[in-house]
């Protein structure tokens, strides 16, 4: 349910001594953690205390305070990730078809209707436009995106934020079969999402 054979990339990620910062208050410090191909890294801690600001950071979209950020064996680590944030990021009036071919040219991949519907079963609302989804519909469109144009690192903000059960079920699949396609996947999370992470990472000021 994710790339379709094995990356030809294996990237790692390694943060050390990470310190991130909002305006004047200071998220966290010395934050290190390392993953490694196949890794499901489960990123914990109350509302406001960082969670997104480190996937942003591992994004590129923000500067550390301190620290180090270093994504490793991957020849051009901007077009190694896929971040998907908490919004959903989706045109009210297009259509789930023309959101899929959107992201394939932007992103270089295939739309591959067919393989996102069985995989996340929007078929029958393909041809419909967003602002007649469900929420739960919605946010299985947003995380399409990560099986339109494969890449190793998946960095999730809220990935099961409006999935009813079936739902979270297909996500848990989509990071086992990422995984296990020698993948890395780092949710930001405010309960577990049912697979077993192989390490949680608790952000606190």
């Amino acid at each position: 349910m994710s790339a379709r054979g094995p990356f030809r990339d294996r990237p790692s990620i390694r943060v050390e001594a990470l310190s991130l910062s909002r305006g004047q208050r200071v998220l966290f410090e010395g934050l290190s953690f390392a993953a490694a191909s196949g890794a499901y890294v489960e990123v914990q801690g109350s509302n406001g205390s960082g969670k997104t600001s480190l996937l942003r950071a591992i994004a590129g979209l923000l500067r550390p305070r301190a620290g180090q950020i270093a994504i490793e064996g991957a020849e051009d680590p901007s077009l190694a990730l896929h971040y998907v944030g908490h919004a959903n990021a989706l045109k009210r009036e297009a259509s789930v078809r023309a959101h899929l071919h959107y992201w394939a040219g932007l992103f270089g991949g295939s739309p591959s209707e067919d393989y996102v519907a069985q995989t996340l079963g929007l078929g029958p609302v393909m041809s419909l436009p967003v602002r007649v989804l469900s929420q739960g519909q919605a946010r299985r469109l947003a995380l399409s995106r990560l099986i339109v144009a494969p890449r190793p690192i998946w960095l999730l903000d809220e990935p099961a934020a409006a999935l009813d059960e079936g739902g979270k079920a297909v996500l848990n699949e989509m990071i086992a079969a990422h995984r296990a396609s020698g993948g890395i996947a780092i949710a930001a999370v405010h309960e577990p999402l049912g697979a077993p992470p192989s390490q949680a990472v608790r952000v606190a000021a």
